[in-house]
């Protein structure tokens, strides 16, 4: 087969510049966003001026828009949002940062508008946006100070109106380039317009934490609103800064009940919720500010209780990380007889599976033979596709709880995927010996027909 032909730099100045002028018309024809970028970098040879005067005509017309946006020209219309923060950042941005931040600044402001006019679709404007406040980042590296003192001068009230957090990313950015006495006049100006919203307090935090005060820091998260507070990421920042009592402390701070907690897929099909304190993530920070103050075994007692309670395969493989030499094997022995006995079998056997022991995946398939529910689909699908290769009978049980639910529930929805369940079992059935106290293959699809042969609709897949 002939491989393509490579394009680089290279490659294209051999091609000769009528050729290349020409494939960029013809391609310029065909797509607005290029032709845009085209026009931005010819307006770029006659200066910065030029290319911010096409950028500011093409910001004016974005917000004064009002049509609204069908779904099928939300990809079109990403793509010239696009050419228009990549004008800003590769055309504008070399020759005049400073001119290029205010502009960038600018578009960040049309979000609401845009989401406004459109259903966005698959989120692809709001991505843009987002990744457009990552684009300032180089350009704010860039500015000069005085410039850098400007625009944090014009975040001061537009931090007020950021129901998206765009301009907040933008002066967390901005704040540990500051010098001292800008981080002090900056601080002064957000707690001089007295606001209870959160943004301007997270980046007077920010700015408290590059002038090395964790005490003000700390103030500052107590006039978040609970729900913004986070005393994980606090205590992540007085460990980095070697603050480990207050780190220890913050990280301890009881959940309040408006807080987010983070659940699994198999504590949320349980319909119970993880325990207050017991994320595995706050575990391995506190076990890690532990290890910081040199207390390694009340570090290694929290680790094993967080694996017992959570069975986080992440939480005993630091554990283990942690062992004197030659203890090893015997802590996984303890460890994996508490995943055969946990109370859900479920959340064991996805531990086996991502560990991973697949013989100890099997053999709590057969342990726990009656106690699978179909409800499970993501833990059991991935494990009977795990287990096909060296243990398809295994793999047959959990396939045929799969199946047996689908149909026992009639989720027509879901008959596409019983059938390849089907399918898989009858590809692993010439691979099996003995079925044990099962029925076999040709026994179980019998009674499948006999059960459900008027579900049309399945047999028909």
């Amino acid at each position: 087969m002939a491989r393509k032909p490579a394009l680089s730099v290279e490659a294209l100045i051999a091609l000769g510049p009528e050729k290349l002028a020409q494939i960029i018309l013809d391609e310029a024809a065909d797509s607005a966003p290029f032709r845009k970028r085209v026009n931005a970098a010819l307006a770029a040879l006659k200066g910065p001026d030029a290319v911010a005067k096409l950028i500011d005509r093409r910001l004016s017309a974005l917000e004064r828009a009002q049509s609204l946006i069908p779904w099928e020209k939300e990809k079109a219309f990403v793509a010239d949002l696009q050419a228009t923060v990549d004008t800003i950042v590769k055309e504008l941005g070399p020759a005049d940062a400073f001119a290029a931040v205010n502009r960038l600044l600018r578009f960040l402001g049309t979000q609401q508008d845009v989401l406004e006019r459109t259903a966005d679709s698959g989120g692809r404007m709001g991505n843009l946006y987002w990744e457009a406040t990552e684009l300032a980042h180089g350009l704010l590296e860039r500015l000069k100070p005085v410039e850098r003192a400007q625009i944090a001068e014009w975040l001061t009230p537009a931090l007020e109106t950021d129901d998206y957090s765009l301009f907040l990313r933008v002066a967390l950015a901005l704040a540990p380039l500051l010098s001292d006495p800008q981080r002090q006049d900056w601080d002064r100006a957000l707690a001089k317009a007295g606001s209870d919203r959160s943004a301007p307090i997270e980046v007077r935090q920010a700015l408290a934490e590059a002038r090395g005060d964790m005490d003000a820091v700390m103030a500052l998260e107590t006039r978040l609103p609970s729900w913004r507070q986070n005393p994980m990421r606090l205590a992540e920042r007085l460990l980095a800064a070697g603050r480990y009592e207050d780190a220890l402390r913050w990280v301890r701070t009881e959940d309040k009940p408006n807080r987010l907690i983070v659940a699994t897929t198999a504590e949320l099909m349980a319909g119970t919720l993880p325990r207050r304190g017991g994320h595995p993530d706050k575990i391995r920070l506190e076990a890690r500010i532990l290890d910081a103050m040199k207390d390694r075994a009340a570090a290694q007692a929290l680790r094993w209780r967080g694996f017992e309670a959570t069975l986080d395969a992440s939480l005993l493989r630091d554990y283990i990380e942690k062992l004197d030499d030659f203890q090893e094997f015997d802590e996984l022995d303890r460890a994996f007889a508490v995943v055969a006995a946990s109370k859900d079998p479920h959340t064991g056997l996805d531990f086996f599976i991502r560990w991973p022991r697949l013989d100890l995946a099997a053999s709590l398939v057969f342990a726990r033979r009656g106690e699978w529910r179909g409800a499970y689909y993501d833990v059991l699908s991935e494990a009977s596709a795990a287990l096909e290769d060296v243990f398809p009978l295994a793999a047959t049980v959990l396939y045929r709880v799969l199946l047996d639910d689908i149909l026992g529930r009639g989720v027509s929805a879901a008959y596409g995927h019983g059938a390849r369940y089907l399918a898989r079992l009858g590809a692993l059935a010439p691979r099996i010996e003995t079925y044990e106290d099962l029925d076999n293959h040709t026994t179980y699809v019998l009674r499948l027909r006999k059960d459900h042969g008027r579900k049309a609709s399945f047999w028909s897949q």
